[in-house]
């Protein structure tokens, strides 16, 4: 299964100076640099600045690649380096093992201590993805502007200053997974070694160690910020991170929670006896039925809705789920009718469902009848139907609607603004067919698992060694991809003792699973995390100007 984010905002076209885009006189050398090599360590800075809460901020900015290998390489092994022309950087020959040279976007405010200043570790999901969409749509210093719940038209695209960017309360590093954006993977059994739940969380252990002692980062207030699958990359990393290198985070942000594949909705009856999956998305199919209006009773209080349905769903059609075929027939009559007030799905389309349906089921079914089909991504998006005889969806409008606009925009920013890219391809998104599912939960030296990944253990044993942790959960809901209830269900059934759970706070936005797709929802969330981390960075006076 693969949970894609994605959502961007801006035009490249009209910006000057004053915009905060790049100075002209960086990196004066650029066009006399041949394109590196893939596999080699580089990096192009460049200088802006951007104005958030009515304050302007200077910053530096830098777009570059580190290479890191999968855990176990040892450093004292005999390489042979080489040396980069126009560069402080070595290309590595001639190691057996496999390398991964990751491509990442740092921003660093000009007027701050480095040591002091918070700094946040950014990357979408996937797996397979890399992190244009929060890079280009959330937090970086240029927003892209897209259509609100409609398809974006073509180009030219409008790229804008960003009122939201979290410049205001930290330095960001936007990371993109190996293989994925400008990073390549190379050597022996490379996929194998770089492409599973453990090997990735290895390969951003060795990014994160490594990046903090190229800038010096060691001890500033630190934090991942993860979206999607990116949420189980960040359980797995924080764990690594703290028990295995030894450096303790401030805080974990999530975005659009998934921890367990036991609660996909994507295709559960493959799972057949697992219920929770459908009582998870219930209140998310409410939601979406509410937007469209196809509620047969049209509720005035969104939340005060779902707070109803997420009772039924964990009570009523839980106990009736478990029964099985055991189920009386006047219970099943009864849930089928409390489904269709909740959902708007034909009571006879419930009954022949066997009272379970999954997502791709609920994006064909809803709007059927108006010959549309809903968004996984983002349910208030709508698109054509492309087969009215199949039984799911077979795309999803969301992600149609506004790639073009992330990615256009994005090769336009990082070769123009951030002077890289000049004779490479930048993946935003590749295929990754076979990922290794398997996870050793609690770190990579213990058992892998033969079932479904599951990193609650990680994220509970890393709140666990490091009890001042803390968690902040974000949830649109209108995402069937990883359903705002799913999170909140994973949270609560985290294995840590019941004091730990104060450590955990939750948001949620009326929005899809980029939650900042939606602009109003964009402030709620800059806002709630600013919060989040002056109230954790653990000093009185978060990113102040140096004196």
């Amino acid at each position: 299964m693969k949970t894609r984010l994605m959502l961007l905002s801006a035009s490249l076209l009209c910006l000057g100076p004053a915009s905060g885009r790049a100075d002209d006189h960086t990196d004066a050398n650029h066009a006399a640099h041949p394109a590196p090599h893939l596999s080699q360590p580089i990096e192009r800075t460049s200088s802006g600045s951007v104005t958030v809460g009515g304050k302007s901020i200077a910053y530096q900015a830098v777009a570059g690649t580190l290479v890191v290998h999968p855990h176990g390489w040892d450093d004292s092994e005999d390489t042979v380096h080489q040396e980069i022309p126009g560069s402080d950087a070595h290309a590595i020959d001639g190691n057996p093992d496999a390398t991964a040279s990751m491509f990442y976007v740092a921003y660093f405010r000009k007027d701050a201590r480095p040591e002091t200043r918070p700094i946040t570790f950014v990357f979408n999901g996937g797996p397979g993805s890399s992190t244009v969409w929060v890079h280009m749509g959330a937090f970086g210093p240029r927003r892209v502007v897209t259509n609100d719940d409609t398809h974006t038209p073509a180009g030219p695209y409008r790229l804008i200053d960003n009122p939201q960017s979290l410049l205001d309360v930290t330095d960001l590093v936007f990371i993109d997974a190996p293989g994925t954006g400008f990073g390549r993977i190379n050597g022996k059994d490379k996929e194998k070694q770089f492409w599973g739940v453990d090997e990735d969380g290895q390969a951003f252990t060795a990014f994160i160690t490594r990046f903090l002692a190229k800038y010096g980062r060691y001890n500033s207030p630190k934090y991942l910020f993860g979206e999607s699958y990116g949420t189980m990359r960040a359980a797995v990393l924080v764990n690594d991170l703290q028990n295995q290198e030894n450096i303790d985070f401030n805080g974990v942000i999530l975005l659009s929670q998934i921890f367990s594949y036991d609660n996909s909705v994507d295709e559960p009856t493959q799972n057949p006896g697992m219920d929770e999956p459908f009582v998870l998305a219930l209140p998310t199919y409410a939601a979406t039925a509410w937007y469209h209006h196809k509620l047969p009773q049209q509720p005035t209080d969104l939340k005060a809705f779902l707070a109803e349905v997420e009772h039924f769903a964990s009570t009523d059609y839980l106990v009736a789920l478990q029964q099985g075929a055991g189920l009386p027939a006047a219970d099943r009559a009864r849930i089928v009718e409390r489904l269709h007030a909740y959902t708007g799905l034909p009571a006879d389309y419930i009954r022949r469902a066997d009272l379970r349906i999954d997502g791709g089921e609920f994006s064909k079914t809803l709007q059927a009848d108006d010959g549309m089909t809903t968004g996984r991504l983002d349910t208030r998006f709508s698109g054509p139907v492309l087969d009215p005889l199949s039984k799911e969806a077979g795309y999803d409008p969301q992600s149609a609607s506004i790639s073009s606009a992330y990615v256009s925009l994005f090769n336009d920013y990082v070769r123009k603004v951030l002077n890289y890219g000049d004779g490479l391809s930048y993946r935003a998104e590749i295929d990754i067919p076979h990922w290794n599912f398997h996870h050793a939960a609690g770190g990579p030296d213990s058992p892998p698992s033969d079932g479904p990944a599951n990193v609650m253990p990680d994220l509970a044993q890393a709140m666990k060694t490091n009890p001042t942790l803390k968690i902040m959960l974000n949830a649109g809901y209108f995402d069937l991809a990883t359903p705002y209830y799913e999170g909140i269900y994973e949270m609560r059934h985290l294995p840590i003792p019941a004091a730990l759970q104060k450590n955990i706070e939750f948001r949620q936005y009326q929005s899809g699973h980029m939650v900042y797709a939606n602009i109003p929802s964009l402030t709620q969330l800059h806002d709630n995390i600013a919060d989040f981390i002056r109230r954790t960075d653990n000093q009185p006076a978060s990113g102040s100007p140096a004196p």
